[in-house]
């Protein structure tokens, strides 16, 4: 099992400098792993075996797994509910009519992997854009600052640092609306993602993991099993042939995909985590809201990243700064050590005000 998860270990690796937050880690990060690791797991046959087998007679066997894996197995939707060996083989399969009896073919379990890989890309997409987009300024700014004891260069550091800072102020209004886009963009992503599995999964994704939920509170005799009506264990699957007059022969062959245990397993995991993925992003993106209409919240926000410095220090900052500065300055609290962020605000303020009174 080691093996197929150590493939994603580089994923775990912690960034050096924090250029973004929590929330935006469990996209581009918490959410990457799982996908590529689910992705990795549905293509190990060491743990899940031949992902189809099927037993029909007259037909070679591997013949059958091939032509039912490529062309799909199907289940009888009425008959999902009953009991197995008395009522019915199993939930889904029992005999039916042609033309008469609703049929459903299950396709997409061949495209699982290459499909959770897909989604694993696209969650990477906002990472991509705003790391490209920010350009390693704030790895730039807190060189050799993030030390409690600063050498003679570190000190040099700091000096340039608040002379950027003051130099360029009102100048990062810019930089903060790309990633406060790239936030936006995290939540239309996680969005678009849960319509897209609904689509891919014939419109069950959206109330899968209710309805395992309900499953469990029911009655054995009352309930149908929601993870067996979208990944079967057990399907049907029809093979024609030509046979010795020319005439077409049909053979009803029954399908055991075991990959589906892993399947049902994922998407009940996905359907949870998608949905606290979705409420905790628009709580972020509420917040952020309140930050860019709030000048008082960042001023709290400033003071609570700086609680070494004074309030007056912290206070005559924020009245100065537009958005695009509060931001840079909140981003350097992340990663300079809290001492010496404390002699940046209070060089600031002096900078500040020293720059008005001349």
């Amino acid at each position: 099992m080691f093996d197929v998860f150590g493939s994603v270990k580089g994923l775990l690796k912690l960034d050096q400098v924090c250029i973004d937050n929590n929330i935006f880690r469990l996209h581009y990060k918490a959410t990457v792993i799982i996908l590529i690791a689910f992705s990795l797991l549905v293509t190990s046959r060491q743990y899940i075996g031949d992902p189809i087998d099927c037993i029909v007679d007259e037909i070679p066997l591997n013949v059958m797994d091939t032509y039912c894996w490529i062309y799909s197995t199907f289940t009888i939707p009425n008959r999902l509910t009953g009991i197995a060996g008395k009522d019915i083989v199993q939930p889904g399969v029992a005999s039916h009519v042609d033309g008469h009896d609703e049929v459903k073919y299950h396709k997409y379990y061949q495209w699982v992997c290459f499909v959770l890989f897909f989604q694993a890309m696209l969650f990477y997409v906002p990472r991509y854009l705003w790391k490209t987009w920010e350009g390693g300024r704030i790895k730039m700014l807190v060189l050799d600052l993030n030390m409690p004891i600063m050498n003679e260069e570190a000190k040099e550091r700091k000096k340039i640092l608040v002379e950027y800072f003051v130099d360029n102020m009102k100048g990062h209004n810019f930089y903060a609306m790309r990633f406060f886009f790239c936030e936006v963009l995290n939540f239309v992503n996680v969005l678009g993602q849960i319509y897209f599995m609904d689509f891919f999964l014939d419109g069950e994704f959206s109330t899968y993991g209710s309805d395992v939920v309900r499953f469990t509170e029911m009655e054995p005799e009352e309930r149908g099993d929601p993870m067996a009506r979208v990944f079967p264990k057990v399907t049907k699957c029809t093979f024609h042939k030509y046979g010795p007059s020319g005439s077409v022969q049909k053979f009803d062959g029954l399908c055991v995909l075991p990959l589906n245990i892993v399947n049902e397993k994922i998407y009940v995991f996905l359907w949870f985590w998608f949905i606290l993925l979705t409420i905790l992003t628009g709580v972020s993106l509420l917040y952020r809201f309140a930050v860019l209409m709030m000048p008082k919240l960042r001023l709290l926000m400033l003071r609570a990243r700086s609680r070494l410095s004074t309030h007056e220090d912290v206070e005559l900052i924020a009245s100065r700064c537009q958005m695009g500065d509060w931001f840079i300055l909140y981003q350097l609290g992340k990663n300079i050590d809290p001492l010496i962020y404390k002699e940046i605000i209070f060089d600031l303020s002096q900078k500040v005000v020293g720059k008005e009174i001349v």
